[in-house]
This record gives structure tokens, sequence and C-alpha cells, in this order.
């Protein structure tokens, strides 16, 4: 499917679950993040259709056009067009093999939501007042911050003794409070009024230094302090099974 064709939420999850099943039959570690994804835009669904926005029409708008970003990202790192920084730290993080399933995570939300959720609620919104749209961004906020919660939880299944490290390791807890944190906080919203301010024929420089400071965050996931980095080899030693089946045990 093109991404002309992707205008409905069921086509994004559609869209997503090719990718996991992809991901899946090829052991590639490209994977995790859209099986959490694909979780998240099904609980977004649901609340789309249970009523929970206050303009649930605009909300599947905002979410198709928020997806479209990581889709699109996807498919010309594959054909090796250019993308945004952000994008690229995270999706070359995948061609490695030594970060834990938790940072090859962490690195597609941080380019996700820190860039492209900005870009999407300004698109969405283009030519009317963004303000009418904050309750429901503070929705979509705070769908996406617990993720962190879910992505403790699926991770536990890859490796079950995980919540015990959690528990013993302040620093691995920190690194997951301080990053879920820094995606509930304001900085998307911010970024959004910001091109709201512009003509979207501007907005190239205001995205393109957006991506520079989003690419330098994900030094956080990357290069953590050295009892984070001790804890997450040890993880790294722990986790079970292939690919394919780490991917699996997300996306249930």
């Amino acid at each position: 499917m093109n991404l002309d064709q992707i205008t409905t939420i069921d086509n994004v999850i559609n869209e997503l679950q090719e990718i996991v099943k992809k991901s899946i039959n090829q052991n590639s570690t490209f994977g995790y993040f859209a099986a959490l994804y694909l979780k998240v835009t099904e609980q977004v669904k649901e609340g789309i259709n249970s009523g929970y926005f206050e303009d649930n029409e605009r909300m599947e708008q905002l979410d198709v056009i928020f997806a479209k970003r990581y889709i699109e990202a996807y498919k010309n790192y594959h054909q090796g067009k250019p993308i945004s920084s952000a994008w690229q730290k995270a999706f070359e993080l995948s061609e490695k093999d030594w970060p834990i399933v938790l940072q090859y995570l962490m690195a597609g939300m941080n380019a996700h939501i820190n860039l492209d959720l900005g870009i999407a609620a300004a698109t969405v919104m283009e030519g009317k007042n963004i303000q009418l749209l904050e309750n429901d961004f503070d929705k979509i906020n705070t769908i996406l911050s617990k993720l962190v919660e879910d992505v403790e939880n699926d991770l536990s299944t890859i490796w079950p003794t995980l919540k015990r490290i959690l528990r013993w390791t302040k620093g691995v807890d920190n690194f997951l409070v301080d990053f879920s944190m820094k995606l509930a906080r304001d900085g998307a919203w911010k970024f959004a009024l910001s091109l709201s301010d512009i003509p979207p024929n501007n907005w190239e420089y205001s995205i393109n230094e957006r991506d520079e400071k989003v690419t330098k965050n994900a030094k956080i996931i990357l290069q953590p302090g050295w009892i984070v980095r001790l804890i997450f080899r040890i993880i790294r030693k722990g986790e079970k099974g292939t690919v394919a089946k780490r991917i699996d045990d997300l996306v249930k």
C-alpha cells in the first residue's frame, strides 16, 4: 500500500501488521517498534470508537498523519532515501545486535513522539485554531506516556527477571522514569504551537532544528550512565528467544 492509500486508522493498522509480519519472517529488529506501535494504534482506535476524544474524526485524521510519518520513514530508509536524522539514528540502531530490546523501542519512540507528533498536530490543524486540539492532544499524550509501563510488562515476558532487576536498580528505574517524563512533557505541544504560527511552506527550518535536538536526545537511550549500561549488558545476556519470538511477545 502506498502512502496516498493510507487514509484511515484501519489502513494504518494493516500497514503496521505487514511490517510486523515481514520483520518476524526476516527475524528483523525493525519489528520491535512496529509491534509496540501496533498495540498503541489499536488502543487509539478503541478510544475513537468509544468516544474518548472530544473530536474523534479529527483524532483519526491525526493518527493517520502521525503514523504515516513513521511508515514513510521506514520505507524510505529501506529504499536508501533521505529521512529525518532522528529516524536515521533509530533505524541504524536496528542494524546492530548489541542493544537490548528496550533501546530499540525507545529510540523509535524518541523520533516519533518528540519529532513527528508536533508536526502531525500542526498539520491536522492547518488553517485552524490549534488550541482547539489541546485537550485531545493531552489525551493522546496520556496514551503514549503509558508506553513505558507497557514496555516494562512486555519485556518482562521476554526476560521474566526484568521486573526484579528494575526494583533492585534505581539507575534503570530512573532511566525509564526520566524518559517517560520527557514524552509526557509539553515539548511536542510547544513544537506544534510554534509550527502553527508560521506558514507550512516555512516549516522546513523549524523541523530541521527540532530534528537536531531530538537526535541529540537519543544519547539518553544510546549512551546512558555506566550503572545503566552495566544493567543493560546483564539484561542483554538474559534476553531469551529469537528476534521473531520477541516481536511476537510484544504483539501479544
